[in-house]
């Protein structure tokens, strides 16, 4: 499959403009390079295991939109046959409107085309194996090399889900698990994604886990990682569904049984879903919270003490925080 790409030259303060510009038109999916700094809010939001690397804001964007090409080498927009010519001549139509009320930096156009697109794939270039303090943390594609084979090794893959162990609210949840994983420890681990909490538990010492998920594909790629790190499918079960709403899910997590209960989740969620997690928890069972950007950690603990939890703990990691709290 080969794709026709369209790169324009802008500025930042022009892209949504230029989106909503081009779309009009039958261009979608625009890709976006720029270097203008996160909000916490979005940080928050897009929760990303491989944080993109940051640099001084120039101002500059780069919009980059790719047509799929037809086997006769036409291009398909709008469901009609047309040509990167004909095209060209139409982003560069709507970038001179734009000109007259807006200013949209150098507005230039690149015409490139390129081989098939693995969206689903391109990633794993920056996904290569490191220690999360002791513990070496490998993706399925790399060898583990000889002096790392003594080592305890987490082998993950974390396709679409979330979870490679390289956000920091991973690692503060990871860290929080060790200090209180038994061999007695029955876990619960909500928003499991790529599994990667429950199968460090239960590497810890754990007893058992269960974890829960609302996307299909984090269910898929949890099992995966089990069966990669040898873990006895009877000491990890899945399941897919909201545990907040579907009173269904908790019925079959069942109540009062968990030791632990970990949530990697957003804030947001975070406040809805402790005072129903309540009911999961053992008496004196722990509570590890994490995903929650700094400026929401009154509102988590607020939560999580409305719901009769004591707070035990509250560490840090850059931007990020971890609640740990006991029922």
């Amino acid at each position: 499959m080969r794709w026709t790409k369209f790169r324009i030259k802008t500025l930042a303060e022009a892209e949504d403009i230029i989106i909503s510009a081009l779309y009009d038109i039958g261009l979608e999916g625009a890709q976006i390079e720029d270097k203008v700094p996160l909000t916490a809010a979005e940080k928050e939001q897009m929760f990303v295991d491989i944080p993109p690397e940051s640099q001084e804001d120039d101002g500059v964007a780069y919009l980059s939109f790719f047509v799929e090409e037809n086997e006769d080498g036409t291009l398909k927009v709008n469901g009609e046959n047309t040509t990167a010519e004909e095209i060209l001549k139409s982003v560069e139509n709507e970038l001179g409107d734009l000109r007259l009320f807006m200013e949209i930096g150098e507005g230039t156009v690149v015409v490139d085309r390129t081989e098939d697109i693995d969206w689903i794939n391109n990633w794993k270039q920056y996904f290569h194996q490191f220690y999360i303090d002791d513990v070496l943390v490998i993706p399925s594609w790399e060898e583990v090399k000889e002096e790392d084979k003594d080592k305890m090794i987490l082998h993950i893959d974390p396709g679409t889900a979330f979870g490679t162990g390289m956000h920091e609210t991973t690692q503060l949840c990871i860290r929080q698990l060790k200090k209180y994983i038994t061999p007695e420890t029955k876990l619960l681990d909500v928003g499991t994604g790529s599994g990667i909490l429950a199968i460090l538990a239960l590497m810890f010492g754990a007893g058992e886990a269960v974890g829960t998920d609302l996307d299909p594909c984090a269910i898929e790629a949890t099992r995966e990682n089990i069966e990669a790190n040898g873990i006895l499918p009877e000491k990890f079960s899945v399941m897919t569904g909201n545990i907040i709403t579907e009173k269904e899910v908790q019925d079959k997590v069942g109540y009062e049984c968990y030791d632990i209960v970990a949530a990697n989740i957003l804030a947001d969620v975070l406040v809805p879903l402790t005072p129903v997690i309540v009911n999961q928890l053992k008496p004196g069972g722990i509570y590890i919270t994490s995903g929650i950007i700094d400026d929401k950690e009154k509102t988590v603990k607020e939560a999580v003490e409305a719901a009769g939890l004591h707070v035990l703990e509250v560490t840090y990691q850059g931007e990020w925080v971890s609640v740990t709290a006991q029922k």
